[in-house]
């Protein structure tokens, strides 16, 4: 089954350069090869038609030739992939089993457990780009010709994101660990990278669209941890710009189909990272698992489809209040990442749903990357997203 497109229109992508989780269906959009705009909130159109569809200010949100309005990241791919057949050619989501828990796991590790450094990187390194991250925000603000319009509006809603550094953790406390966990992956994703173009091998997937999202709008683009990424990790910056490319022009690739690895296989290149990724986003898992656990005790009487959140305010990414817990030799103390524990769950359910093979494939693959406390996990009820939003199954 081939997308059908309307011949009347491409896709309209709303967002912003900027925007991390705009960055994933962007680059999902790319490699479908699929005819779309972007535009960015400052457009009429956003205030008058997208955002009474979607009920909230967010982006990004996909809007189809036929007129539907999708919000998040995660379900613009979804809905993309699944109006075509899994086994084709520009499917984002790994036709086998084991490297399709693979692959879920490593997109939402990007999606939110690697928030706190591209947070990190963008706002406390601001005096080093502070005109440009004016100039950025600006964009998605103001429409028009006046530069200094432009920088101020930008400048208007800086300062209120950089004060969004405590409840993601970021201190002068966890900084360096912060950092220290970053250069980390940036040298594992460099030598994988000098093998593959993609992270589960010659084709493009969900991981890749995870991973693209912070190391895109935040880690790939402002210009401190840009050039912090050319000069630690090359090969990452090249694939930062492959996956802004419909095709792969890499020499070096050529005399290899774009397709998954046979047999079930993950590239042995990839144990390093997924080490990283149980090392990394296990604690926080782990704390914030607890926290909607003690939400559920205390709200006995909540039904499914009840908001998850600390009070009525609707949220693309909600919290239960703030979190404690140790890690890389700190103790973080942020706001528990709801959207965070459903990435999870996405990656818990497919990692279930295996049998046979395919189930002791995985559990040696964990076992060998150190993640089977985090694999344990468990969620005490099930989440979903209804209207944008995040809710109890």
């Amino acid at each position: 089954m081939t997308i059908a497109v309307n011949p009347k229109g491409p896709y309209i992508l709303w967002g912003t350069p900027h925007s991390l989780y705009t960055g994933k269906a962007r680059s999902c959009l790319i490699k479908k090869g699929l005819a779309f705009v972007e535009r960015c909130p400052s457009h009429t159109d956003y205030k008058t038609r997208v955002r009474p569809a979607v009920g909230m200010v967010t982006f990004p949100v996909l809007e189809t030739p036929e007129g539907q309005f999708i919000q998040d990241s995660t379900d613009i791919v979804t809905y993309l992939d699944s109006l075509e057949s899994p086994s084709s050619p520009t499917s984002m989501t790994p036709a086998t089993p084991v490297q399709r828990v693979v692959a879920s796991l490593i997109d939402g590790f990007g999606l939110e457990g690697m928030l706190q450094a591209a947070m990190h990187y963008r706002w406390s390194y601001r005096d080093e780009q502070e005109l440009f991250l004016q100039t950025e925000f600006g964009r998605g603000l103001y429409a028009g010709a006046d530069r200094e319009a432009r920088r101020s509006a930008g400048k208007r809603v800086m300062d209120f994101f950089s004060s969004s550094l405590p409840s993601l953790g970021i201190t002068h406390e966890t900084a360096p660990a912060i950092e220290t966990a970053y250069e980390e992956l940036l040298e594992a994703l460099d030598v994988h990278f000098q093998s593959y173009p993609y992270v589960m091998g010659w084709r493009v997937s969900i991981a890749d669209l995870g991973l693209i999202a912070p190391m895109y709008a935040h880690l790939g683009r402002d210009p401190y941890p840009t050039a912090l990424m050319k000069k630690r990790a090359p090969n990452v910056a090249r694939w930062v710009e492959r996956m802004q490319l419909p095709n792969t022009p890499d020499g070096e690739y050529a005399p290899h189909d774009a397709d998954w690895l046979t047999d079930d296989a993950i590239p042995t290149t990839l144990e390093p990272l997924l080490a990283l990724v149980f090392k990394d986003w296990g604690p926080l898992l782990g704390a914030d698992i607890a926290s909607y656990q003690q939400w559920l005790v205390a709200h006995p009487e909540v039904q499914a489809g009840h908001l998850v959140h600390i009070n009525d305010k609707h949220m693309v990414h909600p919290t239960l209040g703030m979190v404690s817990y140790a890690w890389r030799g700190v103790q973080v103390q942020r706001a528990s990442a709801v959207h965070g524990l459903w990435l999870f769950q996405l990656a818990q359910d497919a990692a279930n749903a295996l049998s046979g093979d395919a189930k002791q494939k995985l559990a040696a693959w964990v076992e060998r990357t150190g993640g089977q406390e985090v694999m344990d996990l468990r969620l005490p009820r099930a989440l979903e997203r209804q209207n944008n939003l995040m809710v109890l199954k």
